[in-house]
């Protein structure tokens, strides 16, 4: 009877020698991670002055949006794929209790915060702009603490592979780095467009929140 090959013994195959597989995942979800930290950040700048600063505010935040998509996007992978039992995800394993608790809560939010500022922006009736405004700071403020947490937990992974795709002497170690570039830069790309787009509707918010 034949042996059966080990599963931390078997051959990748292309796809994941092209992709990078759970490691490309990671460096992705890391080099994702660096950008929406500096992003927020300055973000972070324009709510200690938002009557001033509030197309600052807006341009940084639709920046945000795509990035932010996206780090949604490479997390909700390795759950799917752990909780099916990929092996390689498997042998990985998950994040850390509360950091899984956290990041069903963190992708609501998220949500939350972007739908409530967008609908500000653009189509809020007047009617409705106080709820609005309401909700977006309720679920910036929750967003805020939970992905502090978040932040926490993950950033010396995220010190630690963010770099790796864009060092010479590292990105040929894992398939697929020019991919994982392309992608990170398109999405900053698409958000710089939106906010060039999004940004002249919050003019008229720069006077009302200056009352």
């Amino acid at each position: 009877m034949a042996r059966r090959t080990p599963l931390h013994a078997r051959t990748p195959t292309p796809v994941t020698q092209s992709t990078g597989g759970v490691e490309g995942n990671a460096r992705l979800t890391s080099s994702v991670a660096a950008v929406l930290f500096l992003l927020l950040f300055i973000e972070g700048v324009t709510i200690l002055q938002i009557g001033g600063l509030i197309s600052t505010h807006v341009f940084v935040g639709v920046v945000l949006i795509p990035p932010l998509l996206l780090k949604i996007a490479t997390t909700s992978w390795r759950f799917v794929r752990y909780y099916s039992g990929n092996p390689d995800y498997v042998r990985k394993g998950p994040p850390a209790p509360l950091l899984r608790l956290f990041g069903p809560l963190i992708v609501v939010l998220s949500l939350a915060v972007m739908a409530s500022g967008l609908l500000l922006v653009v189509v809020a009736p007047s009617s409705w702009r106080s709820q609005l405004l309401q909700i977006h700071q309720a679920t910036f403020l929750l967003w805020f603490v939970v992905t502090a947490v978040h932040v926490l937990g993950h950033l010396a992974e995220t010190l630690k592979l963010a770099p790796l795709d864009w060092a010479r002497a590292t990105r040929r170690q894992v398939g697929g780095a020019s991919t994982r570039q392309w992608i990170l830069v398109v999405g900053l790309a698409l958000g710089l467009v939106m906010a060039l787009w999004l940004t002249p509707y919050a003019a008229g918010w720069r006077v009302l929140l200056s009352n």
